[in-house]
Protein backbone atom coordinates (compact mmCIF):
# COMPACT_ATOMS: atom_id res chain seq x y z
CA UNK A 1 0.00 0.00 0.00
CA UNK A 2 1.12 3.57 -0.55
CA UNK A 3 0.63 6.34 1.97
CA UNK A 4 1.62 9.99 2.30
CA UNK A 5 1.93 11.95 5.51
CA UNK A 6 4.06 14.80 6.77
CA UNK A 7 7.45 14.46 8.46
CA UNK A 8 5.98 16.19 11.52
CA UNK A 9 6.47 14.34 14.83
CA UNK A 10 2.79 13.59 15.36
CA UNK A 11 2.49 11.82 12.00
CA UNK A 12 5.72 9.85 12.26
CA UNK A 13 4.83 8.89 15.84
CA UNK A 14 1.36 7.68 14.83
CA UNK A 15 2.40 5.70 11.75
CA UNK A 16 5.81 4.40 12.84
CA UNK A 17 4.60 0.98 13.98
CA UNK A 18 2.34 0.48 10.98
CA UNK A 19 4.90 1.32 8.30
CA UNK A 20 7.70 -0.57 10.05
CA UNK A 21 5.88 -3.89 10.15
CA UNK A 22 5.25 -3.86 13.90
CA UNK A 23 1.51 -4.45 13.58
CA UNK A 24 0.68 -8.12 12.88
CA UNK A 25 -0.97 -9.18 9.63
CA UNK A 26 -0.54 -5.88 7.81
CA UNK A 27 0.83 -5.29 4.30
CA UNK A 28 4.01 -3.38 3.58
CA UNK A 29 3.66 0.37 3.11
CA UNK A 30 5.46 2.65 0.69
CA UNK A 31 5.72 6.02 2.47
CA UNK A 32 5.89 9.43 0.82
CA UNK A 33 6.73 12.30 3.16
CA UNK A 34 4.91 15.40 2.02
CA UNK A 35 3.75 18.60 3.66
CA UNK A 36 0.02 19.04 3.85
CA UNK A 37 -0.11 21.68 1.11
CA UNK A 38 1.23 19.07 -1.30
CA UNK A 39 -1.18 16.34 -0.20
CA UNK A 40 -4.07 18.83 -0.36
CA UNK A 41 -3.07 19.54 -3.97
CA UNK A 42 -2.77 15.85 -4.83
CA UNK A 43 -6.17 15.09 -3.34
CA UNK A 44 -7.80 18.00 -5.17
CA UNK A 45 -6.51 16.51 -8.42
CA UNK A 46 -7.15 12.87 -7.43
CA UNK A 47 -3.41 12.22 -7.60
CA UNK A 48 -0.80 10.85 -5.23
CA UNK A 49 -0.91 7.82 -2.93
CA UNK A 50 -4.15 6.01 -2.13
CA UNK A 51 -3.91 6.96 1.56
CA UNK A 52 -3.00 10.52 2.54
CA UNK A 53 -3.17 13.02 5.33
CA UNK A 54 -4.73 16.31 4.28
CA UNK A 55 -6.20 19.31 6.02
CA UNK A 56 -9.81 18.98 7.12
CA UNK A 57 -10.29 22.32 5.38
CA UNK A 58 -9.58 20.61 2.05
CA UNK A 59 -12.08 17.81 2.65
CA UNK A 60 -15.16 19.42 1.04
CA UNK A 61 -13.31 19.64 -2.28
CA UNK A 62 -12.38 15.95 -2.36
CA UNK A 63 -15.22 13.95 -0.79
CA UNK A 64 -16.43 12.73 -4.19
CA UNK A 65 -13.12 10.93 -4.70
CA UNK A 66 -12.02 10.11 -1.15
CA UNK A 67 -13.39 8.64 2.06
CA UNK A 68 -12.55 9.93 5.52
CA UNK A 69 -10.82 7.41 7.79
CA UNK A 70 -12.23 7.66 11.34
CA UNK A 71 -8.81 7.76 13.02
CA UNK A 72 -5.15 8.66 12.51
CA UNK A 73 -5.73 12.37 12.04
CA UNK A 74 -5.23 15.38 14.25
CA UNK A 75 -7.95 17.03 16.31
CA UNK A 76 -7.60 18.49 19.72
CA UNK A 77 -7.99 21.15 22.32
CA UNK A 78 -5.39 23.72 23.22
CA UNK A 79 -3.68 23.21 19.86
CA UNK A 80 -5.09 25.99 17.74
CA UNK A 81 -3.28 28.34 15.38
CA UNK A 82 -2.10 31.70 16.68
CA UNK A 83 -2.37 35.23 15.33
CA UNK A 84 0.92 36.99 16.06
CA UNK A 85 2.02 40.62 15.90
CA UNK A 86 5.29 42.43 16.48
CA UNK A 87 3.60 44.86 18.83
CA UNK A 88 1.90 43.89 22.05
CA UNK A 89 -1.46 44.52 20.41
CA UNK A 90 -4.37 44.57 22.81
CA UNK A 91 -7.33 44.44 20.44
CA UNK A 92 -8.30 42.54 17.27
CA UNK A 93 -9.45 45.87 15.82
CA UNK A 94 -5.78 46.85 15.55
CA UNK A 95 -5.35 44.58 12.52
CA UNK A 96 -8.37 46.02 10.69
CA UNK A 97 -7.27 46.96 7.19
CA UNK A 98 -3.83 45.42 7.74
CA UNK A 99 -1.82 42.77 5.86
CA UNK A 100 -1.70 39.30 7.40
CA UNK A 101 0.62 36.48 6.34
CA UNK A 102 -0.84 32.96 6.24
CA UNK A 103 0.75 29.63 5.27
CA UNK A 104 -2.22 28.52 3.15
CA UNK A 105 -5.72 29.55 2.19
CA UNK A 106 -6.95 25.96 2.29
CA UNK A 107 -6.31 25.00 5.89
CA UNK A 108 -8.15 24.75 9.18
CA UNK A 109 -6.02 27.63 10.43
CA UNK A 110 -7.20 29.84 7.58
CA UNK A 111 -10.87 28.91 8.09
CA UNK A 112 -10.63 29.66 11.80
CA UNK A 113 -8.87 32.93 11.07
CA UNK A 114 -11.52 34.08 8.59
CA UNK A 115 -14.38 33.07 10.89
CA UNK A 116 -12.70 34.91 13.76
CA UNK A 117 -12.01 38.09 11.77
CA UNK A 118 -15.61 38.16 10.55
CA UNK A 119 -16.74 38.09 14.17
CA UNK A 120 -14.02 40.09 15.90
CA UNK A 121 -12.30 42.50 13.48
CA UNK A 122 -14.47 45.50 12.55
CA UNK A 123 -14.30 46.10 8.81
CA UNK A 124 -12.13 42.99 8.41
CA UNK A 125 -8.42 42.87 7.61
CA UNK A 126 -6.90 44.52 4.56
CA UNK A 127 -5.16 41.75 2.63
CA UNK A 128 -3.85 38.21 2.88
CA UNK A 129 -0.32 37.27 1.87
CA UNK A 130 0.41 33.56 1.47
CA UNK A 131 3.99 32.62 2.27
CA UNK A 132 5.93 29.54 3.41
CA UNK A 133 5.26 28.70 7.02
CA UNK A 134 8.87 29.17 8.11
CA UNK A 135 8.99 32.70 6.66
CA UNK A 136 5.97 34.07 8.51
CA UNK A 137 7.45 34.84 11.92
CA UNK A 138 10.56 36.52 10.45
CA UNK A 139 8.28 38.59 8.19
CA UNK A 140 6.22 39.77 11.16
CA UNK A 141 9.38 40.47 13.13
CA UNK A 142 10.82 42.60 10.30
CA UNK A 143 7.57 44.49 9.75
CA UNK A 144 7.06 43.11 6.23
CA UNK A 145 3.52 42.18 7.26
CA UNK A 146 1.37 43.46 10.11
CA UNK A 147 0.43 40.08 11.55
CA UNK A 148 0.98 36.39 10.93
CA UNK A 149 -1.08 33.23 11.25
CA UNK A 150 1.10 30.40 12.55
CA UNK A 151 0.63 26.72 13.33
CA UNK A 152 2.35 23.68 14.80
CA UNK A 153 5.63 24.21 16.64
CA UNK A 154 5.39 28.00 16.30
CA UNK A 155 3.20 27.78 19.40
CA UNK A 156 6.36 26.94 21.31
CA UNK A 157 8.86 29.21 19.54
CA UNK A 158 7.20 32.53 18.62
CA UNK A 159 8.51 34.31 21.71
CA UNK A 160 12.08 33.74 20.54
CA UNK A 161 11.25 36.14 17.68
CA UNK A 162 10.03 38.76 20.14
CA UNK A 163 6.47 38.38 18.86
CA UNK A 164 3.21 38.68 20.75
CA UNK A 165 0.07 36.58 20.56
CA UNK A 166 -2.97 38.59 19.56
CA UNK A 167 -5.32 35.60 19.55
CA UNK A 168 -5.21 31.89 20.17
CA UNK A 169 -7.77 30.79 17.59
CA UNK A 170 -8.15 27.41 19.25
CA UNK A 171 -9.13 29.07 22.49
CA UNK A 172 -11.64 31.26 20.62
CA UNK A 173 -13.10 28.26 18.77
CA UNK A 174 -13.42 26.15 21.90
CA UNK A 175 -15.14 28.94 23.83
CA UNK A 176 -17.46 29.59 20.89
CA UNK A 177 -18.39 25.96 20.20
CA UNK A 178 -17.17 23.77 23.04
CA UNK A 179 -15.66 21.48 20.40
CA UNK A 180 -12.11 20.40 19.52
CA UNK A 181 -10.33 21.75 16.45
CA UNK A 182 -10.19 19.50 13.37
CA UNK A 183 -6.74 19.88 11.83
CA UNK A 184 -5.54 16.90 9.78
CA UNK A 185 -7.62 14.12 8.21
CA UNK A 186 -6.64 10.71 6.89
CA UNK A 187 -8.35 9.95 3.58
CA UNK A 188 -8.49 6.98 1.20
CA UNK A 189 -9.24 7.00 -2.52
CA UNK A 190 -12.69 5.60 -3.21
CA UNK A 191 -11.31 4.00 -6.37
CA UNK A 192 -8.65 2.04 -4.44
CA UNK A 193 -8.92 -1.47 -3.06
CA UNK A 194 -8.19 -0.29 0.49
CA UNK A 195 -10.66 -1.59 3.07
CA UNK A 196 -11.29 1.46 5.27
CA UNK A 197 -12.42 -0.53 8.31
CA UNK A 198 -9.34 -2.73 8.12
CA UNK A 199 -7.06 0.27 7.66
CA UNK A 200 -8.67 2.04 10.62
CA UNK A 201 -8.05 -1.01 12.78
CA UNK A 202 -4.38 -1.07 11.77
CA UNK A 203 -3.97 2.65 12.47
CA UNK A 204 -5.57 2.31 15.90
CA UNK A 205 -3.15 -0.49 16.73
CA UNK A 206 -0.27 1.67 15.52
CA UNK A 207 -1.36 4.57 17.74
CA UNK A 208 -1.65 2.29 20.76
CA UNK A 209 1.75 0.76 20.04
CA UNK A 210 3.27 4.24 19.88
CA UNK A 211 1.78 5.14 23.24
CA UNK A 212 2.85 1.85 24.81
CA UNK A 213 6.40 1.98 23.39
CA UNK A 214 7.29 5.68 22.85
CA UNK A 215 11.04 5.04 22.78
CA UNK A 216 10.77 2.66 19.82
CA UNK A 217 9.69 5.41 17.42
CA UNK A 218 11.96 8.12 18.82
CA UNK A 219 14.82 7.78 16.34
CA UNK A 220 12.39 7.74 13.41
CA UNK A 221 10.51 10.77 14.74
CA UNK A 222 13.64 12.85 15.28
CA UNK A 223 15.13 11.76 11.95
CA UNK A 224 12.24 13.48 10.18
CA UNK A 225 11.68 16.33 12.63
CA UNK A 226 13.51 18.94 10.54
CA UNK A 227 16.08 19.92 13.19
CA UNK A 228 13.38 20.26 15.83
CA UNK A 229 14.70 19.76 19.35
CA UNK A 230 13.62 16.57 21.15
CA UNK A 231 11.68 18.61 23.71
CA UNK A 232 9.73 20.47 21.03
CA UNK A 233 9.08 17.19 19.19
CA UNK A 234 7.71 15.68 22.40
CA UNK A 235 5.49 18.73 22.98
CA UNK A 236 4.27 18.44 19.40
CA UNK A 237 3.29 14.80 19.92
CA UNK A 238 1.64 15.48 23.27
CA UNK A 239 -0.44 18.25 21.70
CA UNK A 240 -1.59 16.56 18.51
CA UNK A 241 -1.78 12.84 19.33
CA UNK A 242 -4.73 12.13 21.60
CA UNK A 243 -7.97 10.22 21.88
CA UNK A 244 -9.29 11.75 18.66
CA UNK A 245 -6.29 10.27 16.84
CA UNK A 246 -7.45 6.81 17.85
CA UNK A 247 -11.12 7.46 17.16
CA UNK A 248 -12.96 10.56 15.95
CA UNK A 249 -16.02 9.74 18.03
CA UNK A 250 -19.11 11.90 18.38
CA UNK A 251 -17.25 15.06 19.38
CA UNK A 252 -14.75 14.63 16.56
CA UNK A 253 -17.41 14.29 13.89
CA UNK A 254 -19.37 17.12 15.51
CA UNK A 255 -16.33 19.38 15.33
CA UNK A 256 -15.75 18.56 11.66
CA UNK A 257 -19.38 19.20 10.76
CA UNK A 258 -19.44 22.46 12.72
CA UNK A 259 -16.21 23.85 11.28
CA UNK A 260 -16.89 22.92 7.67
CA UNK A 261 -20.58 23.80 7.93
CA UNK A 262 -19.73 27.30 9.14
CA UNK A 263 -17.05 27.61 6.49
CA UNK A 264 -19.49 26.60 3.75
CA UNK A 265 -22.02 29.20 4.93
CA UNK A 266 -19.26 31.81 4.85
CA UNK A 267 -18.28 30.81 1.32
CA UNK A 268 -14.86 29.56 2.40
CA UNK A 269 -15.39 25.96 1.22
CA UNK A 270 -17.90 24.29 -1.12
CA UNK A 271 -21.16 23.01 0.31
CA UNK A 272 -21.00 19.26 0.92
CA UNK A 273 -23.10 16.31 2.02
CA UNK A 274 -22.38 15.68 5.71
CA UNK A 275 -23.36 12.06 5.18
CA UNK A 276 -20.26 11.64 3.03
CA UNK A 277 -18.08 12.13 6.11
CA UNK A 278 -18.99 8.69 7.47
Amino acid sequence: MNIAYSPCPNDTFVFHALVHGLIPNTPSFDVTYADIDKTNYWAANNEGPDIMKISFAALPWVLDDYRLVPCGGALGRGCGPLVLTAENTASPSDIAGKTVAVPSDRSTAYILFRLWTAQQVPGDIGSIRIMPFDEIMPAVQKGEVDAGLVIHEARFTYQTYGLHMLQDLGEWWEKDTGLPIPLGAIIVKRSSNVNVSELANWIRQSVQYAWDHPDVSREYVLQHAQEMSPDVADSHIDLYVNGFTKDLGRDGYGAIESLLGRAAKAGLVPHFDEGALK
